[in-house]
This record gives structure tokens, C-alpha cells and sequence, in this order.
């Protein structure tokens, strides 16, 4: 997790975060135990791959919350479709009693930006996920 507000690339200045929130088909409870893991290794991995900062992430059982940072050239529509087509492709090729859904997620998925007022809100709600 980066110290400083902004980050800086060769011509741009930016600070820009997402809150998104995706879950399985038919909201099953699938991430548990070894899913859970292998599924936060998938997405962390991929993430760093995608040069994305994940500053807050929590799994629950039939949902994700996401606190990513990204440059201004990742849009969140294919930062999710990122995320879930390569943790579905590592998880069912693990698991393959995941193969029996027609797909591990639903197409629908929560984004909302998240600015700098908001991102110490976005940050607790987030760890405090499993606390409720």
C-alpha cells in the first residue's frame, strides 16, 4: 500500500480508488476455506499483474469487497471482468466441483469511486465486513 495521496506517472497526476462489490451465481456461499484462499492469491496476484493496488479486501462466503486503486487508463468495468475471469479460471481448475455452475459469477457487480473524504469510511466498512 502506497504512503502518499497521489501517484504519479510520466504526464499524470492521480489519486483514484473503487469500492466493488461482486458475488457468486446465485449468491452460493462457495467462498469458504480453500476457495476462500486460493481465491485471495488469484486476486492479489492478478491485481499485481494489472498493476492495481488492492489497499483494502475482504471474502465473504457469498460475496467480495474490493478497495483497488487504479491508473486513469483502467476502466472499473474491465478491472472486474479482469479480476473475475482469471479467479474463475484458477478456482475451477482447482476445484472442479465449481464446474458445475454455468459460470462462478454473476455478470452484475457494485462500483462506486471513492475519494479522499470517503476513504477512510470505505477502508472500516471494509475490515469490519467479518465483524457483523
Amino acid at each position: 500500500m502506497s504512503t502518499t495521496r497521489w501517484t504519479h506517472s510520466t504526464n499524470t497526476v492521480f489519486n483514484i480508488g473503487y469500492h466493488i462489490i461482486f458475488c457468486p451465481k446465485y449468491r452460493r456461499a462457495l467462498l469458504v476455506g480453500e476457495v476462500e484462499e486460493l481465491f485471495k492469491k488469484a486476486i492479489l496476484q492478478k491485481a499485481e499483474e494489472l498493476k492495481l493496488e488492492v489497499v483494502e479486501f475482504e471474502v465473504m462466503p457469498d460475496h467480495v469487497h474490493l478497495f483497488i486503486k487504479s491508473k486513469p487508463t483502467a476502466a472499473p468495468h474491465w478491472i472486474v471482468q479482469q479480476l473475475k475471469g482469471y479467479s474463475s479460471y484458477v478456482l475451477r481448475k482447482q476445484f472442479p466441483r465449481l464446474m458445475h455452475l454455468p459460470c462462478l459469477w454473476t455478470r452484475s457487480y457494485f462500483c462506486e469511486s471513492v475519494g479522499h473524504i470517503s476513504e477512510k469510511t470505505i477502508r472500516r466498512y471494509i475490515a469490519e465486513q467479518k465483524l457483523s
